[in-house]
């Protein structure tokens, strides 16, 4: 299946996963629309890297199902054109920084320098290039791994914490970065429970407890909270969803 030039990039009906007793994603309905950040919001065990990992393939659900790019996933061929970068740095440690972006470029059909050096650019990570990843501190293979991740410029982007353990000067560099891809078209979910990163997404999905408990821009969030900060706003939204 194609997706239509009015499709959504991301869509779920009914989207449930389930650990046993634990209801990690539950019920969850969701379109969001290409060429938008969009901030996906909420404490540790709210279900963020699980509903991720079903929008990327690499869970099935209990019920329900995710589209992207008008694909139901999981499904291999949509795999090329989806960047995700984990929580956890997936690189390789033995190969250089050059060696595995070249690797990871390659899994996607990008074997051309120039992209190659540019996402190092993006990083920072340039003239580290033949520097073994063992020797980068936690920072930079962070950097590294959101290089491996866009190095294919793909249509939709899952980025799981991205910023944790970057310099605030980088994080910022980050987020320009962030809002020329979304500027070209592409799709971003940036998941985070760093509240103060709000207001750079264009809508946020706050989740708990697997449920999408509000949506939309922070001055809605904060308006409809009934107050000027994202995080009491949060907390506010927390305690009137409770059953």
């Amino acid at each position: 299946m194609t997706q239509t030039a009015s499709a959504p990039a991301i869509a779920t009906r009914g989207l449930t996963k389930r650990f046993g007793s634990i209801v990690a994603v539950n019920n969850l309905d969701l379109e969001l629309d290409a060429g938008r950040i969009y901030g996906l919001l909420g404490p540790n065990g709210s279900g963020k890297t699980t509903l991720i990992r079903l929008l990327t393939g690499l869970a099935k659900p209990t019920a329900g199902e995710a589209r992207v790019l008008g694909v139901r996933m999981p499904d291999r061929e949509v795999l090329g054109r989806l960047g995700y970068m984990t929580q956890a740095d997936g690189i390789y440690l033995e190969l250089s920084v050059w060696e595995n972006v070249r690797f990871f470029g390659a899994l996607d059909g990008t074997y051309d320098r120039a992209s190659l050096e540019e996402a190092l650019k993006v990083v920072d990570l340039l003239d580290r290039r033949d520097t073994p990843v063992l020797e980068l501190s936690g920072g930079m293979r962070r950097r590294l791994s959101l290089a491996c991740a866009l190095v294919h410029k793909p249509s939709v982007m899952f980025l799981d914490e991205p910023t944790v353990g970057i310099d605030p000067q980088l994080r910022v560099q980050f987020w320009e970065y962030f809002r020329e891809l979304a500027a070209a078209g592409a799709t971003l979910v940036v998941s985070s429970h760093v509240m103060d990163e709000a207001d750079r997404c264009d809508e946020l999905l706050l989740m708990l407890h697997g449920r999408l408990i509000a949506r939309g821009s922070g001055a809605e969030i904060r308006q409809r909270a009934g107050s000027d900060d994202i995080e009491q706003a949060f907390l506010r939204l927390g305690d009137e969803a409770k059953p």
